[in-house]
């Protein structure tokens, strides 16, 4: 009789931010992320001179939890999900930790995309969302072997979800969706007319 298992399986993580921690009021969240975006000059001309839609934190602020107590309180639940989802994926981190090396605030407006990409240098990576408006877009993940299937067949619609090559999650304000960090990820453009806002990180191995 035949056997199928799978092998060398992707996991995705996705819960409430508040299932850890104490509660981060989104509304306060969605304001902070706002306050800063409208403060950061030296972010605003980064995105400017780098054709970035919308507004990004990533190259200009470093502090964030310093700067607003909200970001704290995200912080430290970020920090038991992400050991969480170490935990489930069996690593192996001897006398060393998973530790946020990077957090930032994405504002994505009316026609903006974030493209294809990956983390280098980091193990887990994530984001937890602040303002998802009714047709923005779904986080698009990627099937890391893709580029690989040279001679492979598309699938088919009805196929299961761990055989697809394209998957697509809509998460809700308040989750977080953790995933390793070699794994390509997207946003699709955002159709709403209102701004889809997020906070994304890193965590590396020290």
């Amino acid at each position: 009789m035949s056997q199928i298992r799978s092998l060398f399986v992707t996991r995705l993580y996705q819960a409430a931010l508040s299932d850890f921690g104490p509660g981060v009021d989104p509304a306060e969240l969605e304001a902070s992320c706002l306050s800063i975006a409208q403060d950061d000059d030296a972010g605003q001309d980064w995105c400017e001179q780098n054709a970035f839609p919308g507004y990004t934190s990533y190259a200009s602020l470093s502090d964030l939890p310093w700067r607003f107590p909200i970001f704290k309180d995200v912080v430290d639940a970020l920090d038991r999900h992400v050991a969480s989802f170490a935990q489930d994926l069996g690593f192996d981190l001897g006398d060393k930790k998973l530790k946020l090396d990077s957090l930032w605030i994405n504002i994505l407006p009316e026609g903006g995309i974030h493209t294809a990409h990956i983390h280098p240098h980091s193990v887990i990576s994530g984001t937890t969302y602040v303002a998802m408006p009714e047709d923005t877009s779904a986080i698009k993940f990627e099937d890391p072997r893709l580029a690989m299937m040279m001679a492979a067949p598309g699938r088919k619609k009805s196929a299961p979800e761990e055989l697809q090559q394209f998957v697509y999650v809509a998460p809700k304000v308040g989750d977080v969706l953790l995933w390793e960090s070699w794994l390509r990820h997207e946003v699709p453009m955002n159709m709403a007319e209102d701004d889809r806002i997020s906070v994304s990180f890193n965590y590396g191995w020290e």
